[in-house]
């Protein structure tokens, strides 16, 4: 056995029914053959075995009490991965799938997500198997304020700088900020997504999405593409999807499908965007209520979403949501480009079909970072006590996004991998956190 399969071996034996975290792992190991061949130094430090295992990792009990006056107890966790390049950053997930492993995971994969920016921001993340949909919000604002009585000892704005994600949007930001702040006594940068009034940033709730398609435009563009003109289909209907749904809209591209973990709609005419934001964001409704407003649209229960044809495929919902069935599909359909809006929302058995067939893919450790770009961007802003305009802020997130796209990409040229912007942006993302970590000794 190689050195890098005994360190995916260590991993899957010391974290046993972790597949997620064995995942991602996997993934980016196994693209760092050449790394090591041309800088053994870094096998001798043991990089690999330390970039493995958390530098901490907190597990604890979050009870709350129920609108009905019944105490229910639920797990929170802050898997702190990698400080190597600056304070831990990554999101805090409220959803009941979440345990050690999807942790694990997405703190993993933001290591290499946070390097990629080039901003001086570690790896981390967080959450509970709490689940907010259904909930009233005196029962939400009392899980937060129960989460963050244990969350705040181990966080700071120079330690560890939670953010959203899954769950977790301005209500529950709002909460988990009042408490800190209550808790500690001080009003400092310790969280980002906040309220524009608070120290929040503009851009931060279209960042994710924007960023992804900033950067699929410059890889389009890169090979002679546009997105002008071309159809999309895009799943979820979150803030990722509904802010790539507008800025594709604005750079003159056509979506015609967006889903939730019910169904899909498809509206062969072209999405609209304002239904779909109010349906999300202020009635906090199901998709399937787009077609009420709109009845030429169809609407689908489960699955299939990535039937429907299209020249470009953005999955913007969940990991592994899209497998080697659904690539051969879009294959088929004729698709050119896809982008991961989510983390790893695309099979390894999906991804290898797509290099097959020479679509251009952007994988999400690259693709997806405009979020916690611009969560550093409101973590400098806050430094400052100062404010960008949305213009400045939009202005500094596209540079980012076109600068990962940029490196990944010659990297993987470097490397003898071109087009494969998988192995650039694991190699680029890498590099920056093992010379920090070989520079910092045996830590």
């Amino acid at each position: 056995m190689g050195y890098i399969q005994d360190v995916i071996a260590k991993v899957k034996e010391r974290n046993p029914n972790e597949p997620e975290f064995h995942q991602a792992v996997t993934e980016v190991l196994e693209s760092l053959e050449p790394v090591l061949e041309r800088y053994p130094e870094y096998k001798k430090a043991g990089i690999l075995e330390r970039l493995v295992e958390p530098e901490r990792q907190i597990i604890f009990r979050v009870p709350w009490v129920d609108d009905a006056g019944k105490v229910q107890v639920n797990r929170g966790m802050r898997i702190q991965f990698n400080s190597a390049i600056g304070p831990y950053k990554g999101g805090l997930r409220l959803h009941p799938t979440v345990y050690p492993g999807i942790i694990k995971f997405l703190g993993f994969e933001q290591i290499f997500k946070n390097s990629l920016t080039g901003l001086p921001i570690g790896g981390a993340k967080g959450g509970a198997d709490f689940d907010p949909k259904g909930k009233s919000d005196g029962e939400v604002m009392r899980f937060c304020q129960s989460f963050m009585t244990e969350l705040y000892r181990h966080i700071g704005a120079n330690v560890d700088i939670p953010a959203g994600d899954i769950g977790v949007g301005s209500r529950e930001i709002g909460y988990l900020y009042g408490q800190y702040k209550k808790i500690t006594q001080a009003y400092e940068g310790v969280l980002t997504g906040k309220g524009l009034d608070w120290g929040g940033s503009l851009v931060r709730t279209e960042a994710t999405g924007y960023g992804l398609v900033y950067f699929m435009d410059e890889m389009l563009r890169d090979h002679g593409k546009t997105i002008e003109g071309a159809t999309v289909v895009i799943s979820g209907s979150g803030n990722v999807a509904i802010y790539a749904t507008e800025k594709i809209q604005q750079l003159g591209g056509k979506v015609v499908a967006l889903s939730d973990s019910s169904g899909y709609i498809y509206d062969k005419s072209g999405i609209k965007l304002d239904t779909v934001k109010r349906i999300k964001e202020i009635e906090r409704g199901r998709i399937k209520d787009y077609v009420k407003a709109h009845p030429a649209a169809q609407y689908f229960e489960g699955k299939g979403i990535w039937r429907i044809k299209c020249d470009i495929a953005l999955p913007c919902a969940t990991q592994n949501e899209l497998n080697q069935e659904d690539a051969r599909a879009l294959v088929a359909q004729g698709c050119f480009a896809v982008g991961e809006g989510a983390n790893m929302p695309s099979t390894q058995a999906a991804v290898q079909i797509f290099h097959t067939n020479q679509v251009l893919f952007a994988p999400g450790k690259a693709a997806n970072a405009g979020g916690v770009a611009t969560s550093a961007l409101e973590m400098a802003q806050n430094s400052m006590r100062y404010s960008w305009t949305f213009e400045e802020t939009d202005t500094k997130l596209k540079h980012i996004m076109v600068n990962i796209y940029r490196n990944a990409s010659d990297v993987a040229r470097e490397y003898g991998y071109e087009n494969n912007l998988v192995v650039g942006a694991n190699i680029a993302g890498f590099m920056k956190v093992a010379r920090a970590m070989l520079a910092q000794g045996i830590a």
